[in-house]
């Protein structure tokens, strides 16, 4: 298991959740404001999310960034693996190297039930979590 969380998945995560709080376009200076970053950095915090389909990039005065989907059910996991690549790739985590199914190293088992137990709870937190009144509706 390869979980690597970057400041750009951090702030990916942010910019996500201004958007859901606002119906208009963001500019990409603005959005770096309210999210403490550069605005040379925004394009590439907001590509990914744009190439997974969860905001869209609109150029021009009128322009800015709109969040796309609905949030409230897609996953902190699904969002580390749009920005890092898969969290998945079959690697030792003692060697670096794939895991041979003949010669485990010593940490296979415990390192197998605990990153499971991890990806679980991170595929049911959502990236935006569903208001109060909206939860008790349903």
């Amino acid at each position: 298991m390869r979980l690597e969380i970057t400041r750009k998945t951090d702030l990916a995560l942010q910019a996500l959740r201004v958007l859901a709080e606002t119906e208009n376009p963001v500019k990409g200076k603005d959005l770096a404001d309210r999210i403490g970053t550069t605005a040379p950095f925004i394009p590439q915090v907001m590509k990914p999310l744009v190439d997974v389909g969860w905001v869209g990039s609109d150029r021009g005065p009128t322009g800015g960034y709109r969040l796309s989907a609905d949030l409230t059910r897609t996953s902190v996991l699904s969002l580390i693996e749009a920005m890092e690549g898969p969290t998945v790739d079959g690697r030792c985590v003692l060697q670096g190297t794939p895991c041979p199914a003949t010669d485990r190293c010593a940490m296979h088992d415990a390192w197998t039930r605990a990153s499971a137990a991890l990806l679980v709870e991170l595929s049911k937190t959502n990236i935006i979590e569903t208001p109060t009144h909206e939860r008790t509706a349903s």
